[in-house]
């Protein structure tokens, strides 16, 4: 398995276990329902996405029977898709507790980032996986 795919892996069973903790804290205290945002996205770019990545990195070039065409740019999709989730939800959290514009900004910024990172991904996955896209 690639090191980048066992690190997909492991980080969406990290932000899985993280989500779990803050959707309790939410029903605990009630205050800390403004953090919706920040757990579903936890739970849906976090645990999901990253699951999907991971196990389809190792599982669907295997199927077609073809290597992943471009294995350093699942390596930096991972970096940007963690680095996009992570600067969105601190800087969404940040311009809940004191509003700013430039913490919006921010937020979209690295939400732009989790964009590109989705890209890579549809990218590359079809290069692996269409006729034509191996040669």
């Amino acid at each position: 398995m690639d090191r980048f795919v066992r690190n997909f892996i492991i980080v969406s069973i990290i932000y899985l276990g993280l989500s779990s903790i803050m959707g309790i804290a939410m029903l605990w205290k009630q205050s800390l329902m403004s953090l919706k945002f920040v757990h579903s996205h936890l739970n849906m770019l976090g645990w999901v996405s990253m699951m999907i990545y991971g196990v389809g990195y190792h599982v669907l070039p295997r199927f077609s029977g073809r290597p992943l065409k471009h294995p350093k740019m699942g390596e930096l999709q991972f970096w940007t898709a963690n680095a996009g989730l992570i600067g969105m939800l601190l800087f969404y959290s940040l311009n809940i507790s004191a509003p700013k514009a430039a913490y919006s900004t921010a937020s979209v910024a690295f939400g732009g980032l989790e964009v590109f990172s989705i890209a890579l991904f549809f990218y590359n996955m079809l290069a692996t996986l269409l006729p034509g896209g191996q040669h």
